[in-house]
């Protein structure tokens, strides 16, 4: 059986990707692959996830960021399901893999806890 914290936890999550919105974007960022910056003194560096204004770009298709997305992307950040981090001037997401294995174990049935009471 799973502790009360791991249910809510996975609860929160659930009620995070019930809504169309934050389930879109969460697609989104977990079909993304890393894209590459390139800085003003032209150093290249990995981005380890799209801007925050790439998000809302690819989910209402405006140019600039609305609050409408930035609630929904809090709300997944809240949710533990994407981290958000400052990287200068811009706020890049991401999901950790880690996540993508712990749901993929839960809806998978590959968890050592399960006690079905020998069903």
């Amino acid at each position: 059986m799973k502790s009360d914290d791991q249910v809510a936890e996975l609860a929160a999550m659930f009620k995070a990707l019930g809504d169309p919105t934050r389930l879109r974007i969460f697609e989104f960022l977990r079909a993304c692959c890393c894209p590459v910056a390139v800085e003003e003194t032209g150093e290249v560096r990995p981005v380890r996830g799209p801007t925050v204004g790439e998000v809302c770009c690819s989910i209402t298709g405006a140019e600039k960021i609305n609050s409408t997305v930035s609630h929904h992307l809090k709300e997944l950040r809240l949710a533990g399901l994407i981290t958000v981090e400052r990287r200068g001037k811009n706020m890049v997401c991401g999901i950790d893999p880690r996540l993508l294995d712990k749901l993929a174990a839960y809806f998978g049935g590959k968890e050592d806890d399960n006690d079905c009471g020998g069903c």
